[in-house]
């Protein structure tokens, strides 16, 4: 069960409609101070609006409105590109440089092979030995570990053992960087022309698992893939994780496989190990998850195993969701009956739904905000179509549902092209419960959570959004993770500690 935090106070509303009211009495002239005071209301009422800042974030928060301006003025405005245009700038921004230091929180919507950057998965896990590659004939590659020569593939080249092709190679630079292309929808070339469509950059998506598939379900592979992707969240200043894991068979290089259990309890171990090797990180947990393209009797057996794993693995299990591109995929509904059972069984399986991102307006797929909630929802993937659900949206702030924001996901994804238009821009205006995460970093030519962090602040913030803001958006994380009450309170004492510090060290 997540936090749920108490509501705003009716006092700024109260205000507000006495002030208008004042307003509309009958004078000649609109009172200046009225209006200043009309301008503080609003502005309290955003996302971290009425945090009191100590004396050294107020100094700070006043560097950071310095940057802002300066960056609200750069010609070309970051925000308003797409991202594969905008890294670059971003990269040279001192606002992305204080926001990597920043500690974050935790990320709460990110999915288990695309949280490594595809170039560590190039250079290590495709020059281990028995590494072999075949071609698609979709223009894409798969890959297998084996101790002999692997069966052929339907659809796919003969099999290249990679040692050997890199050996009769002078430079492997151009191979290394044409697998790496098959990982990946970060391009050079003009992304709006290498994806013009949402079915066009999916499909690119899609391919781009496939691809990297035979990779890291490879045993000794995917302990490490894991590992480092703690490393790089870590390194980004996240203390806590929450996984949505496919929790796919693993196999060996004989050829032998795992099950799901073995799946989770590894993520439970490296979990563990990447603690005790770094002991300000708080940990992680995963969200199991199945492709919502499922049938309902396969959909039943997920929740089924979903109950066990839960019972099995209280520490590391968090809940369930169904994943997949929303517009193709089955509504909720549904799978109403598989998605009952815990409620029947009198069972413990948290929900954590992707639902609301898509822009197909009154389909059945646009009605899965509502059924969300209806299966009470811990939190939201996307939300992306929320303000045009009036009554989902009360719903998710009465109860606290918080949205997981994938700003960067939705931009590449084709969903907004500018991030001032996002709807999580009109959400942060009225402080309404959301969390920041990245979703698929690795596919995005992104990695942890400051780039998102950097498209949320400038973008959907604007001049509005403070420090308080950003204070507000990390701590919301925690409060929203599925972490339990005294969890949550120990994570919240830990981020104080570094927040403080970081602070101290970056106000004048």
């Amino acid at each position: 069960m997540v936090a749920v935090l108490p509501q705003r106070p009716p006092a700024a509303a109260a205000a507000a409609c006495l002030l208008l009211c004042f307003l509309a009495g009958g004078l000649a002239a609109p009172d200046p101070e009225q209006r200043k005071a009309l301008i503080r209301l609003e502005a309290s009422m955003q996302t971290g609006g009425r945090l009191q800042l100590s004396d050294a974030e107020q100094r700070l928060d006043a560097v950071l409105f310095q940057m802002k301006q300066k960056e609200m003025e750069r010609a070309e405005f970051p925000p308003a590109m797409h991202f594969f245009k905008a890294r670059p700038l971003i990269r040279t921004s001192p606002i992305f440089d204080l926001l990597h230091k920043m500690p974050k929180g935790a990320a709460l919507h990110v999915h288990d092979f695309s949280m490594v950057d595809v170039e560590w998965l190039v250079k290590n896990a495709t020059y281990r030995p028995h590494c072999y590659m075949c071609f698609t004939d979709k223009q894409s590659v798969r890959f297998v570990f084996s101790s002999q020569w692997p069966k052929a593939l339907a659809r796919c080249s003969p099999w290249t053992l990679l040692e050997m092709l890199r050996a009769k190679m002078v430079n492997t630079t151009d191979l290394d960087n044409s697998i790496m292309g098959n990982m990946t929808l970060f391009t050079d070339r003009d992304p709006d022309v290498v994806h013009p469509s949402q079915d066009v950059v999916w499909d690119r998506f899609e391919q781009a698992f496939a691809a990297l598939w035979g990779l890291v379900t490879y045993a000794p592979v995917f302990r490490d893939y894991y590992y480092q992707g703690l490393t790089q969240f870590y390194t980004d200043n996240v203390m806590y994780l929450e996984l949505r894991a496919l929790l796919p068979q693993t196999y060996e290089l004989d050829g032998s496989t795992h099950d799901t259990a073995w799946t989770l309890k590894t993520y439970q171990e490296v979990t563990r190990q990447f603690t005790a090797d770094h002991p300000s990180f708080f940990g992680a947990r995963i969200i199991f998850t199945i492709q919502r393209r499922v049938n309902a009797s396969v959909m039943a057996s997920a929740v089924e195993e979903a109950m066990k794993l839960q019972r099995d693995f209280p520490e590391v299990m968090a809940g369930f969701d169904l994943v997949g591109r929303e517009d193709k995929g089955r509504p909720l509904w549904y799978f109403r009956e598989a998605l009952s059972l815990p409620a029947e069984r009198g069972a413990t399986l948290p929900f954590f739904f992707h639902a609301g991102e898509t822009d197909l307006e009154g389909t059945d797929v646009d009605q899965n905000l509502l059924d969300a909630l209806l299966f009470n929802t811990s939190r939201i993937g996307h939300g992306f179509a929320l303000l045009r659900h009036p009554l989902a949206k009360e719903l998710s702030r009465k109860r606290g549902v918080a949205l997981e924001v994938c700003p960067i996901s939705n931009q590449v994804l084709k969903l907004v092209e500018d991030m001032r238009n996002h709807p999580a821009a009109a959400l942060m205006s009225e402080s309404h419960p959301l969390v920041i995460s990245s979703d698929d970093p690795a596919m995005f030519g992104a990695s942890g959570l400051s780039y998102d962090f950097y498209e949320a602040f400038v973008g959907f913030g604007g001049m509005r959004s403070r420090l308080g803001s950003l204070k507000e958006l990390a701590t919301n994380s925690i409060r929203y993770s599925s972490l339990t009450a005294g969890q949550r309170e120990k994570a919240l004492a830990l981020w104080q500690e570094r927040w403080d510090k970081f602070v101290s060290e970056n106000a004048l």
